[in-house]
This record gives structure tokens, sequence and C-alpha cells, in this order.
């Protein structure tokens, strides 16, 4: 039976430092300040923000929603950029994504600042991912991954890590971080020839494939360390991973629960984003 790598055990030990950083900020008359932009009522969308909204309640961290219609200009929608960039009090931006169609994305998303990007939503944040400037941040998921891997003493150095997918939300940077760690990293994805065989090769096997259970016991061998980042509905409308959990748990050394694992730790993330751009922008 393989170890559960629980998220809950990470953010326990993570709030508790953020705790004392923004008391620490709050003593010197700085209160971190978080500004999530929804446009609509996606249930998806409210369901991240109240769980964001949760999380910078626990930390001490205060909240700013601006709600937007489906139909809003684009013209608006960058009035709200500019005045979030424009505003000292605000040091981080959440933008609800995706948004409606027709909206320029990419337009709207780089017009934010990037020492207010705690989501790297801009390309001069994801730039900081693969340079290693402090150019924004990085995305939470990904981050997150990483706090687990530290929070359980799993060293990378040396060791050969697998990830599946390879998109700018998860797969790209997640592999960049694990470089930075001194692993030696494969990125697979639907062209990949025998991913079966390839991912067996891993002694660090991270799934971001976006469909659920798609990793089964064939792709897996022990010793292995399995973090799962998906998020999905079964047929069932049951929340499962990109990993079938129940066959891969029992050959596996280690691995992180959907839900409970990854998920749990990422909004802990991006509230310890807004932490540090306040004490940045404080600096």
């Amino acid at each position: 039976m393989a170890d559960r790598l629980l998220g809950k055990e990470v953010t326990a030990s993570f709030n508790e430092q953020l705790k004392e950083r923004v008391n620490e900020l709050k003593k010197q008359g700085i209160t971190p300040l978080l500004e999530i932009i929804r446009v609509g009522e996606d249930p998806g969308d409210l369901s991240y923000e109240r769980g964001a909204m949760k999380r910078c309640e626990t930390i001490g961290v205060s909240v700013r929603n601006v709600v937007l219609t489906r139909d809003v200009t684009q013209d608006e929608m960058l009035r709200v950029m500019d005045e979030a960039n424009e505003d000292p009090s605000v040091h981080g931006v959440l933008l609800l994504r995706p948004l409606p169609k027709h909206l320029d994305a990419s337009v709207i998303e780089n017009r934010l600042r990037p020492e207010k990007d705690v989501d790297c939503m801009t390309d001069l944040s994801m730039s900081g991912v693969f340079t290693g400037k402090k150019l924004g941040f990085a995305p939470c998921t990904p981050e997150a991954v990483m706090e687990i891997l530290d929070h359980y003493g799993i060293d990378c150095c040396g060791k050969r890590a697998v990830v599946i997918g390879r998109s700018l939300v998860f797969g790209k940077p997640a592999a960049m971080m694990l470089l930075k760690k001194n692993a030696t990293v494969t990125v697979c994805h639907t062209k990949t020839k025998d991913l079966p065989s390839v991912a067996r090769e891993a002694d660090l096997l991270i799934v971001a494939a976006g469909r659920a259970r798609t990793v089964t016991a064939d792709y897996v061998r022990p010793g292995q360390v399995v973090i799962d980042v998906g998020i999905n509905m079964d047929e069932n409308g049951k929340l499962c991973g990109d990993v079938d959990y129940d066959s891969v748990e029992s050959v596996v050394a280690a691995i992180t629960p959907v839900p409970g694992g990854v998920g749990s730790v990422t909004t802990s993330v991006l509230v310890a984003h807004v932490v540090e751009a306040a004490a940045r922008a404080h600096e």
C-alpha cells in the first residue's frame, strides 16, 4: 500500500508560516489584499472564488470582489485591470478564466502588471518561470506540487521525472521547476509513443493529462512517487483524478489522492503569492 501524500498536511504547516508573516506585515501597517475579478456566474468560478476567499480569511489576507456581467466589453475589462494596477492597496489580482469568447483574453491578461500577477497569467510572469528571474509569480498548481514534494522530503536531485501534459498552465512550468530541483525531466503528450513504458521509467511521475483515470497500473512500477494533478467528474458524478487511483495505489510507493491532494495546496500557494507581493511592494 502506497503512502498517501495529503494536501491538508502540507497546508497546515504552510498556513501557520503565512499567518506569522501576515501578522508581521500588519504590525508595519500593511494588510495584504487580493482582488478577485469574476465575469458572470459560472459554477466553477464561484467554487474557486469561495475556496480562495476562505483560505484568505484563514490566513488574514483581505479580499475585494469585482463581479462583471457576461456581456462586459473589452474596454470595461481593461479599465478594471488598469484600476487594479494603479491601486496601491491591491497587492495581487486573480482573474477567473476562461473569459467569454468575445473578449481578447491575451490583451486583458497582459494588461496586469507582473508584480500583481499572483497566478501567472501574463507573458512576463511566465518568462520568469523559464528564466529564473523574479518577474511576477509562477503558476499556483505546479508550485503546489513542488510544495508537496518539499514537505514530504522527496528529493528530486538526479531523479528521472516524467510529466504527462505539456500545457503552459501546468506541464511546461512544472518541467522548469523540476529542472531547478536538478531532476532529469521528460515531458510527454498525446504524440508520445508507448507512453506507458516511458511513464514506468520515472522515479517521479506527475500526471496532468486532462482525462479521467488515464494512468492505470500498466503505467507504473514499484518505488515510484505519483502526483495526480487532474480534477474530473466521472460517469457517476464522483470527483476523480487523471490517475486510476485504485489500480495504481497498490503498486507505487507514494501517491496524492483526488480529492485531498494537489488542489488543496493550490489555494494556499495563491495566498502565499499575495503575501509575498505585499512584502515586495513594501520593500
